[in-house]
């Protein structure tokens, strides 16, 4: 059976097809900073596994202050991280009245700035808070089924009622992974992204931004 799953699962794969889901706004926090939020000697406590192994919704929950709003019972995601880094939509810094860049997850220097709040204490975080650049977690084996390496850009057709094509998809390699496309609301929004729902990668994107014909 396991050779079985295995076989349908390469087969969908070297189609260029890939399962898309959707992250809603959320933080990453330093294991010094779960402290200052949560008390002293705090960790995060897991609440249920997300797709990529080893990573999870904690317990725990922060509130965001920006210059406009507060946002309530934000998920914080663990295991715990180098720095502090927190993702929003577009929409989300709108509402809060933050200014963050659009960046790939861990590129926060000269990001933007907010306050998070926890039970214990806050945090005035002067970089940290970006818009995800939207992605590809491979596999390394998928990665030679496909013939695409780390920090390769794609361009992808949403399967949906409204299809839509994202360009400039940032794919990133790793043994670690699961292969996922992850998106924020804005983008799902847009694409009518809901439930279960499949992209198609249609071509690569030279580095001089045209595309380059490839078929899956």
């Amino acid at each position: 059976m396991k050779d079985l799953v295995s076989a349908v699962m390469d087969s969908i794969h070297m189609a260029g097809l890939v399962e898309i889901e959707v992250s809603a706004k959320h933080v990453h926090l330093t294991k010094e900073d779960v402290e200052v939020l949560f008390g002293k000697g705090a960790v995060l406590e897991p609440a249920r596994p997300l797709s990529q192994p080893g990573q999870f919704l904690s317990q725990q929950r922060v509130t965001l202050v920006g210059p406009k709003k507060r946002m309530e019972r934000v998920a914080v995601l663990g295991p715990c991280r180098a720095a502090t880094q927190v993702e929003l939509s577009k929409s989300d810094c709108v509402a809060l009245g933050v200014d963050a860049p659009l960046r790939e997850s861990g590129d926060v220097a000269g990001s933007g700035a907010i306050t998070i709040e926890g039970p214990c204490g806050s945090l005035d975080i002067r970089e940290g808070v970006i818009i995800a650049h939207n992605h590809i977690h491979v596999t390394q084996r998928d990665s030679l089924l496909l013939d695409l390496k780390d920090k390769d850009r794609v361009a992808v057709e949403v399967l949906s009622d409204r299809p839509v094509i994202f360009e400039d998809v940032i794919i990133r390699v790793s043994p670690k992974f699961s292969c996922k496309m992850h998106i924020d609301f804005d983008e799902a929004n847009a694409a009518f992204v809901h439930g279960f729902t499949m992209g198609r990668i249609i071509r690569k994107i030279s580095k001089e931004g045209i595309g380059r014909s490839r078929s899956w």
